[in-house]
C-alpha cells in the first residue's frame, strides 16, 4: 500500500533543545582523556574551551555553520550569550535567520519519519509544502512568514548598505517585542553579541531582501543592500580592540574564513597607519568541530595547523575535533559550563563598538 501521510500527521513530533545545564558532563569529559582518537581529541578541546573562559583577556569568537538550531543546538548557544562564554557569533545566515529568528516568531522544526531520510518520499513533501533537512521538517508556509517578516525589517530602514551585524541587531530589537520564545538573536541582542552573517542572502534574509529590492525599484524608490565589506572591516575592528582571541567553530564554511582571517586584515590595517610594526597576535586558542575531509585541500576542511601557516592560527592551543556537532558541541560546552571557568568574566559587549546614531543596543 503507497504510504500517503496528511501533512499534519507528518508535522507532529517537534525537535527538542538539549540542555546542557541539565547535563553534568564534567566526570564524562575528563574520563575521556585517558582514552584514544575522537575522545581524547575532543576531551582536549573542552580543556581548550575552558581555557578561553578563564582567560579574562579573550575574546571569544563563536562559528556556525551547517543546521545548528533545527538540530536541537539552539538552548546551548542561548546560554553560551547569557553566561559570557561568547563574545562576538560569525555564522550562516540559515542558522541564524531560517532557523533560530524562525522559532522566535513561534514555528517549530519537526522530526522526521525514519523512512523519510531515503529521500524517496521527497516529492510527496514537496506536495504537502515540506522542507526536509535529513531528518528535520519545516513547513514551507511557515518560513514564507519569516521571510516576509525580514522584508517587513528591511522595509523599516531608510536605504543604504548595512552591514548584516545592523540587521540582525533590527532583528533582535524587533524581537524584544515580537518573539515568541526565547532565541540566539534576541540574547545577543541584550548581552551585546554581535552577530555576523557575511553570506547574509543565503538565507530568508536574502529572499526577504529580493522582495523589498523587487517592490522598491518597481516603485521608483531606492532600497537597502547588504554591505559584506564592511562586516569584514567591523570583525576586524574586534581584533584591533581586543588583540586576544580565541575561536570555537562549529562546522567550517564562511564564517570559518572570515574569522580566521581577521589576524591577516588587522596586521593590513596596522601596516597602513603605523608602516612598520609587528605582526598582531593570531588566535590564541581555537577548536573546530567538524567531519569535513583535510584531503581535498578546501578551506572548510583545512586544519588548524595549516591555519598557522597563514598567520591566523597559534598552535600551542588548536584543537581539531572531528565529529558531528550535534554529539561534540554539548560535550565540549557543557564540560565548560559546568566547570564554571566563566564565572570570572565580564561582558565584552563587542556591540558596543558598532553603535550608530540613534541605533539601539
Amino acid at each position: 500500500m503507497t504510504w500517503q501521510p496528511t501533512k499534519q500527521e507528518l508535522l507532529q513530533k517537534t525537535i527538542e533543545h538539549i540542555d546542557m545545564k541539565d547535563h553534568n558532563v564534567v566526570p564524562v569529559v575528563e574520563a575521556m582523556q585517558h582514552m584514544a582518537f575522537s575522545a581524547r581529541d575532543l576531551s582536549r578541546a573542552a580543556d581548550i574551551y575552558d581555557r578561553m573562559l578563564r582567560d579574562t583577556e579573550c575574546g571569544v569568537i563563536l562559528c556556525l555553520a551547517g543546521s545548528l538550531i533545527s538540530a536541537g543546538l539552539k538552548q546551548v548557544i542561548i546560554d553560551m550569550v547569557r553566561n559570557k562564554m561568547v563574545d562576538a557569533i560569525v555564522s550562516t545566515g540559515a542558522n541564524m535567520v531560517d532557523q533560530d529568528f524562525f522559532e522566535a516568531l513561534g514555528f517549530k522544526h519537526y522530526v522526521a519519519e525514519e523512512r523519510l531520510k531515503s529521500g524517496m518520499d521527497d516529492s510527496m513533501l514537496r506536495d504537502h509544502g515540506i522542507d526536509r533537512i535529513y531528518d528535520t521538517l519545516i513547513d514551507e508556509e511557515e518560513l514564507r512568514v519569516c521571510d516576509e517578516t525580514t522584508r517587513k525589517i528591511a522595509d523599516g530602514l531608510p536605504p543604504g548598505a548595512y552591514t548584516s551585524r545592523y540587521f540582525l541587531n533590527k532583528m533582535g530589537e524587533y524581537l524584544e517585542t515580537n518573539a515568541k520564545t526565547d532565541s540566539i538573536i534576541g540574547a545577543a541582542y541584550q548581552c551585546g553579541v554581535p552577530i555576523f552573517c557575511p553570506a547574509f542572502s543565503d538565507c530568508s534574509a536574502g529572499l526577504g531582501i529580493v522582495a523589498h529590492i523587487h517592490e522598491r525599484l518597481r516603485t521608483g524608490r531606492q532600497p537597502i543592500s547588504f554591505d559584506s565589506a564592511m562586516d569584514f572591516y567591523e570583525l576586524t575592528q574586534i581584533k584591533m580592540n581586543n588583540p586576544v582571541t580565541g575561536l570555537f567553530m562549529i562546522g567550517g564554511g564562511v564564517p570559518k574564513n572570515y574569522a580566521q582571517d581577521i589576524v591577516v586584515a588587522a596586521d593590513i590595517l596596522l601596516q597602513e597607519e603605523h608602516g612598520a610594526h609587528e605582526y598582531p597576535a593570531m588566535h590564541k586558542y581555537a577548536v573546530q568541530i567538524t567531519i569535513a575531509d583535510v584531503r581535498d585541500g578546501a578551506l572548510s576542511s583545512s586544519t588548524l595547523k595549516e591555519a598557522s601557516s597563514w598567520g591566523k592560527v597559534d598552535t600551542t592551543f588548536e584543537q581539531m575535533v572531528f565529529s558531528e556537532a550535534t554529539l561534540a558541541l554539548p560535550l565540549i560546552a557543557g564540560y565548560a559550563y559546568h566547570k564554571r571557568g566563566w564565572e570570572g568574566r565580564k561582558f565584552k559587549r563587542f556591540a558596543d563598538l558598532f553603535v550608530e546614531a540613534g541605533e539601539i543596543v
